[in-house]
C-alpha cells in the first residue's frame, strides 16, 4: 500500500468504502494472528512523573493529582489476580518515576516470573540503558514506550526534554530492541499539531521499526495540561489537522493491521473511553487482537488520570473482567491461552496486495 493510498483511506468518509477497509483488516488479522484475543492485565504502579508533557494529567506541574506508589505486596496481589482470570501477561506501568528504584523493579519482575506463569511487560518511561538491561536480565519480556509522533518538531514542543536525556524516544526504542525485549510503541491520533503527513509517517515507521505491539488511540485532552487549557495550542488549520475522532482511530487500527500484519494491536482504553459500549468490540472487529483490562486497585486507579474519565475509572477489576468475557463470547473469539508474544519476524507490508 503506497503513501497516497494510505492518505486516501485516512480522508475516506464513505461508510461503505470504510466497511471494505475494515473487512480487509479483519481478514489480515485472522490470517496472520488468528482469532485469539490476548488479555494483558494492566497495573498502574505509580503516578509520580518527572516529565512535564503538555498532554498528560500525570505531568510534573500538575499539583492537583494525588500521588501514590503501590507496595510490592499490592503489585503481587494484582499478578495473582491476573493468573486467576486466565490472563497471559501483566503490564507494570507508571509515570517516569525514579522513586521506583531499579533493584526494586528487578526483584518484582523476578518474583512474578518465579511465582506465576505470566509474561511481564514494563512501561516505565524513558529509563537508562543499564536499568533496562537489568530488568531484562531479571526476566522482563516486553517493554512499551510510545514514540507518540514521528514529527520531531512537534514531539519536542509537547514533550520538553529533560537535561539528562541521552537518547530520543526512537533511539531508546532501538536500545530496548537490542536488549532482547519484545518492543511495543505507538502514537496518539489527533494530537494538536499532527498533520496527515506526520500520521502517514507514523504508520510507515511502525513497519520500519518491526514493532511487536502497536498502540494507536485518540488524543483526549486533560484539563490540567497546556493542551487541555488552550484549544489553539499547536493546532493546525482545519483540513491539515488530523481529528482525534473515534472513526479516525478505527482507520488507523485497520491500516496498521494491513501494513504490519503480524503485530499485536490493542483496542486501546482511550478508544473505549470514547465509546464505552462498543469501542473495544469495534476495534477487535477492525484489526485489533489485544485488550488490556485494568487490575489497578480502585483507590489508585482514580489517581492515574492521564486523561479524564478513563474507561472503568469508577468500576473494579472484577466488573471489567465480566464485561470482557461477555464481549468475547458475543464476538465468538476465544481468549488467548498464552502470553500472546511475537518472537521473531518483522512487520511486512502485506498491504501491497490490498487494492483500493
Amino acid at each position: 500500500m503506497s503513501r497516497e493510498e494510505v492518505r486516501k483511506w485516512l480522508h475516506e468518509n464513505d461508510p461503505l468504502r470504510l466497511a471494505e477497509l475494515y473487512s480487509q483488516a479483519d481478514t489480515v488479522r485472522k490470517n496472520y494472528v488468528g482469532d485469539e484475543i490476548h488479555l494483558r492485565g494492566l497495573v498502574e504502579i505509580s503516578n509520580h512523573c518527572l516529565q512535564n508533557c503538555a498532554y498528560c494529567g500525570l505531568r510534573r506541574d500538575n499539583v492537583v493529582v494525588e500521588r501514590y506508589r503501590m507496595s510490592d505486596s499490592e503489585i503481587l496481589e494484582c499478578a495473582y489476580a491476573a493468573v486467576s482470570r486466565g490472563y497471559g501477561t501483566i503490564v507494570l506501568q507508571s509515570g517516569e518515576d525514579y522513586g521506583l528504584e531499579p533493584d526494586r523493579i528487578s526483584c518484582l519482575v523476578s518474583r512474578i516470573k518465579e511465582e506465576t506463569p505470566l509474561a511481564v511487560t514494563l512501561s516505565l518511561g524513558e529509563r537508562f540503558p543499564e536499568e533496562l538491561a537489568s530488568w531484562r536480565e531479571a526476566g522482563a519480556d516486553r517493554y512499551l514506550l510510545k514514540f507518540e509522533t514521528s514529527d520531531d518538531e512537534l514531539y519536542e514542543r509537547i514533550h520538553p526534554a529533560l537535561p539528562n536525556r541521552v537518547y530520543s524516544r526512537k533511539g531508546l526504542l532501538r536500545v530496548i530492541k537490542d536488549l532482547g525485549y519484545e518492543v511495543g510503541s505507538g502514537i496518539m491520533i489527533g494530537l494538536p499539531g499532527q498533520s496527515y503527513d506526520a500520521l502517514i509517517n507514523d504508520l510507515f515507521l511502525f513497519c520500519e521499526m518491526g514493532l511487536d505491539m502497536i498502540g494507536a488511540g485518540p488524543f483526549l485532552p486533560h484539563p490540567e495540561t497546556p493542551l487541555g487549557q488552550d484549544a489553539t495550542y499547536a493546532r493546525l488549520p482545519e483540513g491539515e489537522q488530523v481529528p482525534g475522532t473515534e472513526e479516525m482511530a478505527y482507520k488507523v487500527i485497520a491500516l496498521t493491521r494491513i501494513l504490519c500484519p503480524d503485530a499485536n494491536i490493542p483496542g486501546t482504553t482511550a478508544l473505549a473511553s470514547l465509546n464505552r459500549e462498543e469501542g473495544r468490540k469495534l476495534a477487535l472487529q477492525r484489526g485489533a487482537n489485544v485488550v488490556m483490562p485494568n487490575l489497578t486497585p480502585g483507590t489508585y486507579r482514580r489517581c492515574y488520570e492521564i486523561y479524564p474519565e478513563k474507561l472503568c475509572f469508577h468500576e473494579d477489576a472484577e466488573w471489567e473482567h465480566a464485561q470482557l468475557m461477555q464481549m468475547l463470547a458475543d464476538l465468538g473469539r476465544p481468549p488467548g491461552k498464552g502470553s500472546g508474544g511475537r518472537r521473531g519476524g518483522s512487520c511486512t507490508c502485506a498491504a501491497k496486495e490490498m487494492l483500493l
